[in-house]
């Protein structure tokens, strides 16, 4: 009887490897979405740095009393252009939009808020992208979700558009706004 080599043998063992990763991440709770480490945390601070014309955010901003949005944002990213608008509309709902502006000139970034206006009420400037590391931010655009408290209560990777927004951001939004009522018909029972 002829003597397999194992060289023959692990090629159609790396390929079935792949085949069955690839089969349980597509069968997984939600093969999309990409899970935070943070969620339930303390927001991680902000940057000193903001861009000139704009109020600057400090770290008492991110424990605001009321739902608070962070925008991770950059004038040269095409996802983020488009769901400018999104931000826009939520700004004039009443939203709180923190912007964090990162891996970005100041001059561009001023320029873009000057030219598509700006949804947020402060932002910073993270030109490095240093603090976008302590968000754990891979790629811009991405949006937290943070309680009255500052925790953070979910975080969105991609524009606020389309029916991925519709389906996981706004219901997200809607259960930490619930929660930021309840809390407050709670506390105005205490008094």
């Amino acid at each position: 009887m002829p003597k397999v080599s194992p060289l023959m043998i692990a090629p159609p063992l790396i390929f079935a490897a792949f085949v069955g990763l690839a089969f349980v991440g597509m069968y997984r709770d939600n093969p999309n979405g990409m899970p935070s480490t943070l969620v339930g945390q303390t927001a991680p601070g902000v940057p000193e740095r903001g861009l000139e014309g704009f109020p600057q955010t400090t770290p008492e901003m991110l424990v605001a009393g009321e739902v608070t949005l962070v925008n991770f944002w950059a004038s040269w990213c095409p996802p983020c252009r488009a769901e400018h608008p999104s931000l826009l509309k939520m700004n004039a709902e009443g939203f709180n939009i923190i912007g964090m502006n990162f891996k970005d000139t100041e001059r561009a970034a001023t320029k873009y808020l000057i030219d598509d206006d700006s949804p947020f009420s402060s932002i910073s400037f993270d030109p490095e992208g240093r603090n976008a590391i302590d968000w754990g931010v891979t790629a811009p655009p991405e949006t937290f979700i943070l309680d009255a408290e500052g925790k953070i209560l979910f975080r969105f990777a991609g524009p606020l558009i389309g029916s991925d927004c519709e389906q996981r951001f706004l219901p997200a939004l809607e259960v930490a706004m619930a929660r930021t009522l309840d809390a407050r018909i709670v506390c105005a029972k205490r008094d």
